[in-house]
C-alpha cells in the first residue's frame, strides 16, 4: 500500500466569498493526481498546495454548475505552460464537450497535450476509470441538474507474509513474491503448504467518497457504506432546511445522518453557503449526530494512507 491523500482546494458554495473558494479537490493515489471539480481559482489553490501539475491526468466534473467547472479553462491553460504532456481526460456529463470544446479549441489550441472528454451518466453507478492502483465509480446524486459523486477505491494489495512461517519452512526469497500474491509453496520434498498458513489477509483497501451537490437521499448509502472518509456537502444549517430542500442541497445535520447510517469512518463537510461567517455552527449540528465530523477548509490535507 502507498500514498492515498485528498487535498481540499476549495469548499465554498456558488456565491464567492473571501473565506472560501469554489469547489475543487485533488485525490493523490501513489503520486498520480486526480482532480474532482474545478471551480474558479482551482489552479491557484493547486499551486499553494504544492502539487505537481504534470502528474494530473484526469479531471472529474460532478455537474455543470459554474462553481464546479468555471476554473477548467484556466487550469488546463496553466497545465500547458507547466510542461504537461500526453493526455488529460475530462470525465463529465455529455453536455460538457459540447459546451467546453469550442472554448478549449480557442484558448488551448496550442496546448502540448491532448484533451479528451469521457461522457459519464450521472443517473447510475459505474466504473469510469481503473488502473492498477485505483478504481473510480460514479455515485448518483439528487440535484437540480444531472449530478454525480465519485467513489475512489484503492486496489487490493498483496497478502502479508508471516515471518515465522517463512523461517519455519525456510522459504527462499525468490519464492516470496508469488506467495504474497496468493500462491501456495511446494517444499523440496513435494509437500504443498497452503497460502493461508504462510500469509495474513491484505490490508483493507482505502475508500473515499465525494458527494456534492445533492439533497438528502438515503439511496446513496449502498454506494458509500463503510468508506474511510466521506466528503459531503453541508450547504445549510438547521434553520435553512426548507431552503436546502428547495435548492436541492443538504444541511449539516442531514449529511451527518447519512454518515451515521452508512457507518463511514470520518465525515468531512463542505460546500458552505456564503451566509455563514463561522461554519462552527454547522459543525456543532453535524457532530450532534455523527461525532467524527470535520470542517473542510482550503489547503486541508486528508490522509487515508501515507
Amino acid at each position: 500500500m502507498a500514498r492515498f491523500e485528498i487535498d481540499i482546494l476549495g469548499c465554498g458554495a456558488a456565491k464567492p466569498t473571501l473565506r472560501h473558494l469554489p469547489t475543487a479537490q485533488v485525490v493523490n493515489v501513489r503520486d498520480k493526481l486526480f482532480m474532482i471539480d474545478c471551480g474558479e481559482s482551482a489552479q491557484i489553490s493547486f499551486c499553494r498546495s504544492r502539487l505537481n501539475m504534470t502528474r494530473l491526468g484526469h479531471i472529474f466534473i460532478s455537474h455543470l454548475h459554474g462553481d464546479h467547472c468555471f476554473g477548467l479553462f484556466g487550469m488546463l491553460s496553466t497545465m500547458g505552460l507547466s510542461g504537461h504532456t500526453g493526455e488529460v481526460v475530462i470525465h463529465a456529463h455529455a453536455d460538457a464537450e459540447r459546451l467546453f470544446r469550442p472554448m478549449l479549441d480557442y484558448f488551448c489550441r496550442e496546448s502540448p497535450f491532448d484533451i479528451r472528454f469521457n461522457s459519464i451518466s450521472p443517473n447510475s453507478s459505474e466504473a469510469i476509470y481503473t488502473d492498477r492502483s485505483v478504481t473510480v465509480r460514479t455515485i448518483p446524486l439528487k440535484h437540480r441538474i444531472p449530478t454525480c459523486g465519485f467513489l475512489f477505491e484503492e486496489a487490493e494489495g498483496d497478502r502479508h507474509l508471516r515471518g515465522d512461517m517463512m523461517d519455519f519452512y525456510n522459504i527462499p526469497t525468490y519464492c516470496r513474491s508469488a506467495i504474497k500474491q496468493g500462491e501456495n509453496y511446494i517444499t523440496p520434498e513435494g509437500k504443498v503448504i497452503p497460502n493461508t498458513i504462510l500469509t495474513l489477509p491484505p490490508t483493507p483497501p482505502a475508500r473515499y467518497a465525494y458527494c456534492s451537490d445533492t439533497m438528502y437521499s438515503n439511496r446513496i448509502i449502498p454506494y458509500i457504506e463503510g468508506v474511510d472518509v466521506l466528503y459531503h456537502e453541508a450547504t445549510y444549517g438547521d434553520e435553512a432546511e426548507a431552503l436546502a430542500r428547495q435548492t436541492h442541497h443538504c444541511t449539516a445535520r442531514q449529511a451527518a445522518q447519512l454518515a451515521r447510517e452508512a457507518s463511514v469512518g470520518q465525515l468531512v463537510i463542505g460546500h458552505f453557503s456564503s451566509r455563514y461567517r463561522d461554519e462552527n455552527v454547522l459543525l456543532a449540528q453535524a457532530q450532534e449526530v455523527f461525532a467524527n465530523t470535520t470542517l473542510a477548509h482550503e489547503c486541508m490535507k486528508i490522509v487515508l494512507r501515507k
